[in-house]
């Protein structure tokens, strides 16, 4: 498991000519489209003399100190870099072989071929992080296990620790190096609230979680209590080239909205464009929904309020990927659940998906309304396909509060930037 440390501050860093792990710099979006402005990344140094973290408001940012830089993201170039990164892990082993897990981590199998390159999987990591620095200037973290599990591991509770950023874990590690870990949320997979539900049952350590009775924590926790069972014994059977399939595809978007929103006709808006993306993202796989959903997140004043972090809703629909439809049912999620507080986050996602060859027709519609909705939907998306999402909006995308204008140019929700400036 290969991580890129710092990956944006470290490209930024490295496109400026300097050190990645001594520059002193942030990659922090812009106002604008996070209300108070949000730290992407942070340098090590950065982190060190600073106390930064990936997700500070700039408002806690020293930007005033002049040893610190501070960089607006360009998201289009850290895609770029790491399309370049994982091209040269392909140096390595096959391309089946490679799993890009995230922006800045991937998982290589080199069970077939590390001998080619080293006399130890330890010797082949280091060639990698001297590959990809030479030709990138980025720094890697790499975690060495019999199985992604344990590689994953690795990585993330030893390597980074490490001079040589290299880590290496075996099945007879496991009682040495995992179980004495005692803050469970730290190990991959099991999450904050998860480990709250353990040390309800008094499991406080990974060595507590090993030696449970496997059947009755199954019992009190179904399939996550085995799984987390394999966990805390280092147990994983999957292969990086068997590549996993989503039993139950679903398209969806999400944003967190630039400020607080409390006004009925400005958080339509935008969950209307919302829904009119999502509906393009499924006439783009010729896919229609039959079942929406509606997340509604509440602002921090809200939360502390109402003690309700926000609702989600669902409903069963009619197949359908037209614009006015999906739009129409998600008003209505929302005006069935919203209670006049303050909004700070809107996610929409439609599932159950089904071919869109097939169009159930309206009795009642004479005048096949729906059709000739969707062919318009169809050549509003050929129109943008060819000219982008600004060419065609909608007069109330001008709207006070609307963002969908704003965020076109957005790339994974920040700026894409020029990758060459």
């Amino acid at each position: 498991m290969i991580d890129s440390k710092s990956f944006y501050a470290s490209v930024e860093a490295a496109a400026k000519g300097l050190n990645p792990l001594k520059a002193i710099l942030v990659v922090m979006s812009a106002e604008k489209n996070t209300g108070s402005g949000l730290v992407l990344a942070a340098s090590p140094m950065a982190k060190k003399l600073f106390g930064i973290s990936n997700v500070t408001r700039a408002r806690d940012v020293p930007i005033h100190d002049k040893r610190l830089m501070v960089v607006p993201p360009r998201m289009n170039l850290y895609i770029q870099e790491n399309q370049k990164i994982n091209r040269i892990f392909q140096q390595f082993t096959a391309e089946e072989d490679i799993q890009p897990y995230s922006i800045d981590e991937s998982l290589l199998d080199i069970t077939d071929s590390w001998q080619l390159f080293g006399t130890t999987p330890y010797e082949v990591a280091r060639k990698i992080q001297l590959a990809v620095k030479k030709e990138t200037g980025i720094y890697l973290t790499v975690g060495i296990g019999d199985n992604p599990l344990l590689a994953k591991l690795a990585l993330d509770l030893e390597a980074k620790h490490n001079h040589s950023l290299i880590a290496e874990w075996h099945y007879e590690d496991v009682p040495d190096k995992l179980w004495p870990v005692t803050k469970l949320d730290d190990v991959w997979s099991i999450g904050y609230r998860t480990a709250e539900k353990l040390n309800k049952k008094h499991i406080n350590s990974m060595y507590d979680l090993a030696h449970v009775n496997p059947y009755l924590i199954k019992q009190k926790m179904g399939i996550v209590g085995s799984q987390l069972f394999a966990l805390s014994w280092g147990i994983d059977r999957s292969l990086v080239r068997h590549k996993y399939q989503a039993k139950g595809q679903s398209y969806g978007n999400s944003q967190v909205l630039p400020r607080d929103y409390f006004l009925q006709q400005e958080i339509e808006v935008v969950i209307r464009e919302i829904a009119e993306q999502v509906a393009a993202r499924l006439r783009s796989h010729h896919k229609a929904a039959t079942v929406i959903s509606l997340s509604i997140g509440f602002s921090f004043s809200e939360k502390e309020k109402t003690t309700r972090n926000g609702f989600g809703h669902s409903m069963k629909i009619d197949a359908t990927n037209t614009n006015q439809q999906l739009t129409k049912y998600a008003m209505r999620l929302f005006r069935e659940k919203w209670q006049h507080e303050t909004v700070r986050h809107i996610s929409i996602s439609c599932g159950n998906l089904v071919d869109d060859c097939v169009e159930q027709l309206d009795m009642f519609d004479t005048k096949f309304i729906n059709l000739k909705n969707q062919n318009l939907d169809n050549t509003v998306d050929e129109i943008r396909k060819k000219y982008g999402f600004k060419s065609v909006v909608k007069l109330s995308s001008k709207l006070e509060g609307a963002t969908a204008i704003e965020r076109a140019g957005l790339v994974g929700g920040h700026a894409g930037g020029n990758a060459y400036e």
